[in-house]
């Protein structure tokens, strides 16, 4: 007999062992319950006075709701944005017509677009 059939044969026993011992748990609770249940006396019943008739609720006035509940404010609006952007300085403005003429020479824009850009950095 391998390993396996070792610890299954294990499992087996040890499983059967649980059952057993999970009835004979049950059983000796069961029997002391019995047991007392047994010993203590009957309850005691209470004599209550017999119930009334009450007239029908429906003489009362309608509850009142809630008032609506207030909404939020709107959040302000955007601040406007700037009519002209201010121009770059020197250097930045030699740096964006480099990149412009870079793309322009990939190809990534055409010869109308590089000229209207080229324009609007220039303030033409």
């Amino acid at each position: 007999m391998g390993l396996l059939g070792m610890a299954a044969r294990t499992a087996v026993v040890a499983g059967t062992a649980t059952h057993v011992a999970g009835n004979v748990q049950r059983r000796q609770q069961r029997r002391w319950a019995e047991k007392d249940a047994a010993q203590q006396p009957p309850p005691q019943q209470q004599d209550y006075p017999p119930q009334q008739d009450y007239p029908p609720q429906q003489d009362y006035p309608p509850q009142q709701g809630y008032p609506p509940q207030q909404a939020y404010a709107p959040p302000p609006p955007p601040p406007p944005a700037p009519a002209s952007a201010p121009e770059p300085a020197g250097g930045d403005l030699v740096s964006q017509l480099q990149q412009l003429g870079d793309l322009h020479t990939q190809g990534a824009i055409t010869d109308e677009e590089f000229t209207a850009a080229k324009a609007k950095l220039l303030g033409n």
